[in-house]
């Protein structure tokens, strides 16, 4: 069932041939690595104006999951929210991006807000924004080695010592 979001989006130019489906009453795109940044760019000119959200997902544990036809699935997948002030209309993009090459474009010239949502994506899963004006950790050390939210990441490799902490009894 396609809403008139739906149908209305998917015949916008740049839109047309990026699969699609709705999820939950809600408008989801797949577009590929080689189409995203022009996705986006036709969601913006749409009325897309906020990016609300950008993440990155790590589905090393679910690689049958459900996709469109045409999407294969890869271990990472970064998923944009975009809002439309105007029109009160929420679309949701969803990019697979594989585990032997984590990249993909920024959206910092489109959308100057991501900036820091892909610098969290970089150090929390690997995943580099190419083109991105300051693609460093933002949340973990500069020498912090892995990234903690992959789904293959040892867990408890560093003991943390808090200040103030109470010492054994």
């Amino acid at each position: 069932m396609t809403s008139n979001l739906d149908s209305d989006l998917l015949s916008f130019p740049g839109l047309a041939q990026v699969p699609s489906a709705t999820v939950r009453g809600g408008l989801v795109l797949f577009p590929g690595r080689d189409s995203y940044v022009a996705a986006l760019a036709a969601l913006r000119d749409a009325g897309f104006a906020l990016c609300s959200d950008l993440c990155a997902v790590d589905y090393l544990e679910h690689p049958d999951r459900e996709l469109p036809p045409g999407v294969e699935p890869e271990r990472f997948e970064v998923v944009v929210n975009l809002t439309s002030l105007e029109r009160a209309e929420r679309v949701r993009v969803r990019v697979q991006v594989p585990a032997g090459d984590p990249r993909l474009a920024t959206l910092f010239g489109l959308y100057p807000g991501t900036e820091a949502m892909e610098r969290e994506a970089f150090d929390m899963f690997g995943v580099v924004f190419e083109d991105h004006p300051d693609m460093t950790r933002i949340l973990m050390p500069d020498d912090w080695e892995g990234h903690p939210l992959r789904k293959d990441y040892s867990v408890g490799r560093i003991p943390v010592q808090f200040k103030e902490a109470p010492g054994p009894r």
